[in-house]
């Protein structure tokens, strides 16, 4: 039984206790690093170009998710927009009790997570060129106008991907695998093997549809019409991820997510957008 438990969680391979790849796995130091994400992002919605960031269309779907969600269990006002950051903590915190690691962090730590969050970046960088060589952004969970037809500024492009890095990962990794191999295993009785497997792609495949379907309403992202590239794309960086989160845990998926979305916005600007 514990075998199976252990399965749930993100953790499916085991490091050297207090060593750097064990330290860096562990929630406490996924809400360390994160936090100044989540800030950014808190602050950017409020203050950066908030006329484009407040449309339908280019918010992270996931938050919008997250706070639809709180508002049927009551929370309203003010307070909506800054609780779904609030789930990320909570989330978190839990997940480090459960987990039962040491609470002790290094900051020494936070600069080489960021240069692996940059390095396993590059190959979904790499790999969206090689699909869509007109712009590696149109992969890229950024703010799009289907309104005007271009890229708003592109601050609030960076805000929008790091939001989706946090958000995204929140809801298709830790939280949908997770409950997927509790019900592949715990209910359904099917061995490790295959329900990782299973979990992975489902994952990734909702990852994949959800950019283009609202599956709230069901009907089509009048942004980001399906296409099969995008979708292949987006369903391999989903397995990408999923297999990213398994090994090296939350904090530095999120950030490699949030770091390809910015990267991927540079690109698009720098290069294509002239």
């Amino acid at each position: 039984m514990a075998k199976r438990q252990r399965a749930t969680t993100s953790q499916w391979f085991n490091f050297t206790r207090d060593s750097y790849l064990e330290r860096t796995s562990r929630p406490v130091y996924a809400l360390v690093y994160l936090l100044p994400f989540i800030i950014f992002y808190e602050l950017g919605t409020i203050f950066i170009n908030t006329n484009v960031l407040n449309q339908t269309q280019v918010r992270v779907v996931a938050f919008v998710w997250l706070q639809e969600l709180l508002r049927y269990l009551g929370f309203g006002g003010k307070f909506l927009w800054a609780a779904p950051a609030l789930v990320v903590v909570v989330i978190l915190l839990a997940y480090q009790l459960v987990s039962k690691k040491r609470w002790w962090v290094s900051f020494v730590d936070m600069l080489p997570m960021t240069l692996e969050c940059i390095l396993f970046a590059i190959p979904l960088i790499v790999l969206s060129l090689l699909l869509h060589t007109s712009s590696v952004a149109k992969n890229a969970a950024v703010a799009y106008s289907p309104a005007t037809g271009q890229f708003p500024n592109l601050l609030a492009d960076i805000v929008t991907g790091i939001g989706a890095g946090i958000y995204e990962e929140l809801l298709f990794r830790l939280i949908l695998i997770c409950l997927l191999m509790l019900l592949f295993q715990d209910v359904f009785g099917w061995g490790k093997g295959n329900s990782i497997t299973l979990a992975v792609l489902v994952s990734a495949a909702l990852f994949g549809a959800h950019h283009h379907i609202d599956f709230l309403t069901g009907r089509p992202n009048q942004g980001d019409l399906f296409d099969w590239a995008k979708f292949i794309f987006r369903t391999m960086a989903g397995v990408y991820f999923a297999v990213l989160f398994a090994i090296r845990g939350f904090g530095i998926t999120a950030g490699t997510h949030a770091f390809y979305d910015i990267i991927a916005t540079l690109i698009n600007a720098l290069l294509f957008q002239r």
